[in-house]
């Protein structure tokens, strides 16, 4: 059972209307419409709130729906791509580009591939968490197909 099924089911067995529920956790009517009709999801406090409200679990709430526990786990793999360590793989890839281009300037006496070189190294150094998601959805996306 999807969270917002599980979430309508629970206010009709307090005999709630949604304005009612909106009002008792401070968020507009339309909110509550959305978060039943898995358009969108609370956010942890108003889980919290729903929770005391319905005398349930968090837990309870969110382990029959894979769809939001999937968004979760994203939501964290992310959060540890970003603390991983700056000097991440990009950045060494990005430096020898850059090196090389240098390289391949003074020798063939070209400033054109020098600067073409330095481009493109400097732009893997600053997106190169961004290239490799691309790269994983587009394999994701194959894979599912």
């Amino acid at each position: 059972m999807r969270l917002g099924d599980q979430l309508q089911r629970l206010r009709e067995e307090k005999n709630m209307s949604r304005e009612e529920l909106a009002q008792q956790i401070n968020v507009s009517r339309q909110a509550v419409y959305k978060w039943e009709n898995n358009k969108g999801y609370p956010d942890i406090q108003n889980l919290l709130r729903l929770s005391e409200i319905y005398e349930t679990t968090i837990d309870e709430l969110i382990k029959s729906d894979s769809t939001l526990q999937n968004k979760i786990n994203a939501d964290e793999d992310e959060k540890k791509d970003d603390d991983a360590e700056i000097l991440h793989p990009g950045f060494y890839i990005g430096i020898g580009i850059i090196f090389l281009g240098i390289f391949l300037g003074l020798i063939l006496g070209n400033l054109i591939i020098s600067t073409a070189f330095n481009i493109v190294g400097t732009l893997i150094i600053c997106f190169y968490k961004d290239i490799l998601k691309l790269f994983r959805d587009v394999i994701k996306d194959f894979n599912q197909q």
